[in-house]
């Protein structure tokens, strides 16, 4: 970290692990992302982290790329990610809605 950032702004490293996959996924807002980024960026522990766990989440896509997990489990791996967070890093995950409607032709 840079000497001139206030406590208040420094980005603890239990918090930024825990949103590690959250970044890796990009499922963090556009202010979050650059938050992580930065502190990753500043912090070589936690540098060193996102790089294996980057390289964990290419060897799987690699590996069992062609197949494609069911709507339920991601769902509940996102609940159970989005958990961990809250718990371990002390911080909530923004949640998004989305509502899809089918027109029908009149």
């Amino acid at each position: 970290m840079s000497t001139d950032d206030t406590p208040a702004e420094k980005m603890r490293c239990e918090e930024a692990l825990a949103e590690i996959y959250l970044l890796l996924d990009s499922e963090c807002s556009p202010q979050r992302d650059a938050e992580l980024r930065r502190h990753i960026d500043d912090c070589p522990p936690c540098l060193e982290e996102y790089g294996i766990d980057e390289q964990i989440k290419h060897l799987l896509a690699r590996k069992c790329g062609g197949e494609h997990a069911p709507a339920e489990l991601k769902s509940r791996l996102r609940a159970s990610i989005r958990q961990t967070v809250a718990t371990q890093g002390g911080v909530t995950v923004e949640r998004t809605e989305i509502t899809v409607e089918q027109r029908t032709g009149e």
